[in-house]
């Protein structure tokens, strides 16, 4: 990576390449306890499992349209991959998962219980990272991690409520992925431009940028779990209709299917004994058959340029925020 300089006062900007290897060397160098094994080890395991390190390359971005130093906020950013990789364990757990980007997940690897223990250690660990903040900055930061880690709770919970409903509105699940997914990134954003000296105004336009950008993430992420390719997406494809998941594509089917057709659908939802593929692919012909795919993709778009709109209210030159468009365009594989 470029060392930190300044030339004639011009911020260096580094490359969402260079930021990503960054961040990838600095996990694979983070300093886990060896003993005891059975609690280390499987932290060791969940954090060498790869992933694109979405949210400490988004915190180090917008910290860098500020400051070069990155530095300065690793422990931050480290604290905010490793609380991440806490709430996909749990889970993973939660939800009876077998494979996590491809590989068991470590309820599967080792067993429950070992996977609540090492995910609570993982929380607490998290936070003693957050707590390196600077200290201008402590409180400001730890407060908004705090407030994202209940809301992240709180999206969970109404993930979980979903499964027993079969009335969840479009507007709810909105919320419960705002709450479960887009906060983090949202956190990630507005966090690195705090502590790199932002106003206010623009941090907070950086975490409003980052909410509509987790939404197309989670729509996205919920199509792919539908019509991806398991070698790519790493789980098994549709694992979302198997759990009965209130996802926006069932949701939408039920608003765009005939009687029949929602009859269906509730019988797969109510059915007790089945065989995957059969449900899998009897779901997702109702999906096809009523447009859901177009809809979802649609939705997609839309929050998509809502979040680029609001990058374009923040205060600083286009050069400086075209590497973090540019990142998130790839992440969505959109072009300018």
């Amino acid at each position: 990576m470029c060392s930190l300089f300044l030339i004639k006062n011009v911020l260096f900007m580094y490359t969402s390449e260079e930021i990503v290897a960054f961040v990838k060397a600095q996990v694979e160098n983070m300093n886990i306890k060896a003993t005891p094994a059975g609690l280390y080890d499987p932290i060791r395991y969940v954090l060498s499992m790869g992933g694109k390190r979405i949210r400490p390359v988004l915190m180090l971005m917008a910290y860098n349209l500020y400051r070069e130093d990155l530095e300065r906020i690793v422990p931050l950013a480290l604290g905010l991959e490793t609380y991440h990789n806490y709430t996909l364990l749990h889970d993973d757990l939660m939800d009876h998962a077998d494979l996590r980007r491809g590989k068991p997940t470590v309820h599967k690897k080792w067993n429950e219980n070992t996977a609540i223990l090492s995910g609570d250690s993982m929380l607490v660990w998290a936070y003693s990272l957050m707590q390196q903040a600077p200290a201008e900055y402590l409180s400001a930061v730890l407060d908004l991690f705090t407030r994202t880690a209940l809301e992240i709770g709180e999206g969970q919970q109404y993930d979980i409520d979903f499964e027993e409903r079969q009335d969840v509105t479009e507007a709810e699940y909105i919320e419960m992925i705002r709450l479960k997914t887009s906060v983090l990134l949202a956190c990630a954003l507005k966090i690195g431009a705090l502590v790199g000296g932002a106003e206010a105004r623009d941090a907070e336009l950086l975490y409003q940028f980052g909410e509509k950008i987790g939404l197309a993430f989670q729509l996205q992420d919920d199509y792919l779990d539908v019509y991806g390719q398991s070698e790519k997406f790493g789980k098994k494809i549709g694992g979302d209709i198997l759990c009965n998941k209130k996802t926006y594509l069932l949701i939408k089917a039920f608003e765009l299917s005939n009687e029949e057709q929602r009859r269906i659908l509730k019988s797969w939802l109510d059915c007790k004994s089945y065989v995957a593929e059969e449900k899998i692919n009897s779901v997702r012909a109702i999906y096809n058959e009523v447009g859901v795919p177009a809809c979802c993709n649609e939705k997609i778009q839309a929050y998509f340029e809502e979040g680029l709109e609001l990058l374009e209210e923040v205060a600083l030159s286009e050069t400086k925020k075209e590497n973090l468009k540019r990142f998130v365009l790839s992440l969505l594989n959109r072009d300018l």
